[in-house]
């Protein structure tokens, strides 16, 4: 019997997130069913808690060991958070199907239910995210920033000890580990756009696997792999990366691929708001036109 395998960062949220991949495809291939195989893989983003991603190497700390796991053919199939994902991928390497995608939005966690608006000069956010910080500042600059790194139950526990008095994670991780009921409020698209590719989760495989673009194919969902490919044009344009507070969230109404961006500094001053549309049978256009337009402002 041949395994098909498929490989995954081994964190709770990664492990659920690859889950749902696998009940799409047994939903999609029942004889599959006794041949999957999990090939958890730890990567250097992983391992390296102490410091910022920005100060150790960016987004390719969650991705390199599972590519690299693809192209020596280890591992046939590769399950990411697309947020996690550069936007050049390695020679050889595809991301041909995503799943429908969660709720995009952040949600705010508190002590006890205060909102962002109800803290004094001082108080301590915690969060590794330059785009969250950004946000944060620009709106409430009396904050003082601190760096939260782990999983997100160990950075829910840091707000429960009282370790900093709010943070910010993405609605899609707590709806995935049952963790929702922890938001203190969930925060709209129009205050606080999210990364690019919040929420979305991609296969990636070898371009010339035919067998396993094959299988794939059926399990992406064309309106968000449409809206995640602008969001990540939009990003490449702008040269984003860990080290850049960038944002962007694109939908489809019919046939047109709305897109709204963000650009600032890490203290959330000269940022800058876009709102773009275009042919949804055209992401990548779209999200470089919105690039292009941010840059002129």
């Amino acid at each position: 019997m041949k395994f098909f395998r498929i490989g995954t960062r081994g964190s709770p949220l990664a492990l659920a997130q690859t889950y749902e991949v696998i009940k799409s495809l047994e939903d999609y291939y029942p004889n599959l069913k006794e041949r999957i195989q999990i090939v958890p893989i730890k990567t250097t983003g992983d391992t390296i808690l102490d410091r910022s991603l920005t100060d150790v190497g960016g987004k390719s700390l969650f991705t390199k060991e599972i590519e690299d796991a693809l192209l020596k053919r280890h591992i046939d199939v590769a399950i990411h958070s697309m947020k996690d994902m550069p936007t050049d991928l390695p020679p050889g390497l595809t991301v041909p199907s995503m799943l429908e995608r969660e709720d995009p939005r952040d949600a705010l966690i508190t002590r006890n239910g205060q909102l962002l608006e109800d803290f004094a000069p001082g108080a301590l956010f915690g969060t590794s995210s330059l785009r969250r910080q950004a946000f944060v500042l620009h709106k409430f600059p009396h904050f003082q920033t601190v760096s939260l790194r782990g999983n997100v139950n160990s950075r829910l526990q840091k707000v429960a000890n009282g370790d900093i008095d709010a943070t910010l994670l993405a609605v899609a991780g707590l709806k995935r580990l049952s963790l929702l009921e922890k938001a203190t409020t969930i925060l709209s698209l129009d205050d606080f756009i999210p990364a690019v590719a919040q929420g979305a989760i991609g296969m990636q495989c070898r371009e010339k696997d035919t067998e396993t673009l094959e299988i794939l194919k059926p399990l992406n969902h064309f309106p968000t792999f449409q809206a995640v490919t602008a969001e990540r044009a939009f990003m490449k344009a702008l040269n984003g990366s860990c080290r850049t507070p960038l944002a962007a969230y694109a939908y489809i109404e019919e046939e047109t691929l709305w897109l709204k961006g963000m650009m600032s500094n890490s203290h959330g001053q000269n940022i800058r708001f876009i709102s773009h549309k275009g042919p949804a049978s055209h992401p990548t256009q779209v999200g470089r036109e919105a690039a292009e337009s941010l840059k002129e402002m």
